[in-house]
């Protein structure tokens, strides 16, 4: 799932080079802490959350197989 959220992150960003993704692992739930170029935050959140929101879709989407819950974070 990691490696999903790279691959989209780095199609979305202009410096794919500074992304970097923290996996935190519990025992339902895993936490994915993002990080970006600070240039690059803007394009990751979107208008209003939008871009933001529908990356956190597609994680969920995913994870339908494998059972366990994914939360995007993105830190600055």
């Amino acid at each position: 799932m990691k490696d999903l959220l790279i691959q989209i992150v780095q199609a979305l960003v202009d410096n794919p080079e500074q992304v970097s993704v923290t996996e935190i692992e519990g025992s339902q739930t895993v936490v994915l802490e993002l990080r970006v170029d600070k240039s690059d935050m803007g394009k990751i959140i979107g208008k209003q959350g939008r871009t933001a929101n529908a990356v956190r879709h597609l994680l969920n989407a995913a994870s339908g197989k494998i059972r366990k819950r994914y939360m995007l974070e993105i830190v600055e």
